[in-house]
């Protein structure tokens, strides 16, 4: 649970290997705990995602991977909501506004 008491999050960023976005991934750990949230935040290569269903509650997608999202939809299913992280956010390594991204799609579902 968070500080906030909304339930933690499990959040997979995917991409084309899972390494682009391990900076981020990193970021939004901080950004997190700076919240004083405990998210579990992961990254991985999008062709993992079907392997690892019912490990996340959100998936975001790399911006360089967005031509994927109607298949990556597919494959989830109404498992957990698929966007595509937000380009800017993610070029300035914008952690705050990722993990924001994140919950706001949990709160749409």
């Amino acid at each position: 649970m968070t500080e906030q008491g909304a339930p933690a999050l499990r959040i997979l960023l995917a991409c084309a290997l899972g390494m682009s976005t391990s900076i981020l991934v990193a970021r939004m750990q901080e950004e997190a705990a700076r919240q004083g949230k405990s998210h579990r935040i992961w990254a991985a290569d999008q062709s993992t995602i079907e392997a690892q269903l019912g490990e996340f509650d959100v998936v975001l997608l790399g911006p360089q991977v967005k031509h994927l999202l109607k298949k990556v939809k597919g494959i989830v299913g109404e498992a957990a909501p698929v966007d595509v992280i937000d380009a800017r956010a993610y070029g300035r390594g914008q952690a705050a506004a990722v993990l924001h991204q994140a919950e706001q799609l949990m709160r749409k579902d």
